[in-house]
């Protein structure tokens, strides 16, 4: 089905499933509950999913299956988001043309840099690579400001000419994005009991090209494409003995992996029509690292699961505050309570990178093969523990297992 085996079509319905469903999966708690704090299933917080979800992909296909690890992925995200907020302002405000430029622009940007990149690997490939992201950095957010716009970012204005488009409504407001006059804010609620369930535009439009992404990242994982790709990760300098050259091959994953970056870049504007310098800054490209090494690298569906496990802690666990936590604990004695209050609160709220860092460095050390090795091996217990899958559910736990692990 859809020229994919049995197990990755299983897959790719799944998280084709994940998706259309994720109002309902991610609003697990009523509303007005105390448990409701922990509900994900807002708008804003579903398109980042999906959003950093394709980033995470395309940085995937680069470092997961050559090996080359980039600190500058970000620059691309950037230019991106830059370029769809121009096709905003001088074209018109459908985002279709916004996020095709996006994807183009950072594809052409990416061209170069892997051209130069890439004549270096290892620690110097990502070296280079940083120092592109940092420099672009520094244009965007001083040299450039005419294009850019500086500190302030580049936003739409009122002046803007949009040629197929209106420059200002009836209202006298700026346009905002829109799919052939669909806006990408419009959401349908559905009541259910205590539930409340939002259904957004955009989130859907976000889900369309997340399907697509995966879906290309799958093809290109079993493609003889992807096979040489695993083969410039295994040993280049073997692969050059047999008359191959792996630069061509390391250039095309760079610059699909530089317009997937766009292509999040370009979907960024859509939700939201502002782009800013700090896009490109090394810490967006050091969480991309992290999210594909804590979902697994190498692996299909494990950059999504580290990007959406980032996003959550990001916008969810860094909420709790101290009086939630007096809340929770307000069943003990007031010296206890205040104790354990003591004792967690430097982990959540501000503190979430700590948590953060914690769980990265325990995945790093116990379970190298990130997330998806952990789900692995919680199978294989299940199967032996059951009996059901024995031998095969232990072998599925393996990272380097040969009979395509759930990616």
């Amino acid at each position: 089905m859809f020229g994919l085996s049995k197990a990755d079509t299983r897959l790719f319905l799944i998280v084709i499933g994940l998706t259309l469903f994720a109002p309902f999966i991610l609003n697990p708690f009523p509303e007005g509950s105390e448990l409701a704090q922990f509900n994900a299933g807002y708008p804003d917080l579903m398109q980042r999913f999906l959003i950093f979800g394709i980033f995470a992909i395309g940085f995937n296909i680069l470092f997961g299956l050559t090996g080359y690890l980039s600190f500058g992925h970000a620059a691309f995200l950037g230019v991106g988001s830059y370029a769809g907020v121009w096709m905003f302002k001088l074209l018109g405000m459908n985002v279709l043309p916004a996020i095709l430029l996006s994807m183009l622009v950072a594809g052409l940007f990416s061209v170069l840099v892997g051209y130069i990149s890439l004549r270096r690997s290892g620690i110097y490939f990502s070296i280079l690579t940083l120092a592109f992201a940092q420099m672009s950095f520094s244009l965007a957010y001083s040299v450039l400001t005419p294009i850019t716009g500086g500190e302030t970012g580049l936003q739409l204005s009122a002046n803007d000419p949009r040629i197929f488009g209106q420059s200002i409504t009836d209202a006298g407001t700026i346009p905002v994005p829109s799919l052939f006059g669909l806006e990408m804010r419009d959401s349908f609620q559905l009541d259910v009991g205590a539930w409340l369930f939002t259904f957004n535009a955009g989130y859907y439009l976000c889900a369309v090209f997340m399907v697509l992404a995966f879906y290309l990242s799958i093809r290109i994982f079993r493609s003889p494409f992807g096979m040489m790709l695993r083969a410039v990760k295994s040993n280049q300098q073997r692969m050059t003995y047999t008359g191959l050259n792996p630069k061509p091959y390391t250039l095309a994953a760079f610059v699909i992996s530089g317009m997937y970056a766009g292509l999040a870049g370009g979907l960024m504007v859509a939700m939201d029509p502002l782009a800013g310098a700090e896009r490109m800054f090394w810490t967006a490209s050091g969480e991309v690292v992290l999210m594909a090494i804590l979902g697994g690298v190498g692996t299909l569906i494990g950059p999504v699961l580290g990007a959406g496990f980032i996003k959550y802690m990001e916008n969810i666990v860094s909420k709790i505050n101290d009086n939630i936590l007096h809340q929770w604990f307000s069943f003990l004695p007031d010296g206890l309570e205040d104790v354990v209050v003591a004792i967690i609160y430097p982990f959540i709220g501000k503190g979430w990178h700590l948590t953060l860092g914690i769980m990265f460095m325990l995945v790093v050390i116990f379970l190298p093969g990130g997330l998806v090795e952990g789900g692995q091996r919680i199978g294989g217990w299940i199967g032996r523990r059951f009996g059901k899958g024995g031998s095969s559910a232990e072998a599925a736990a393996k990272p380097d297992a040969k009979s395509s692990p759930a990616e």
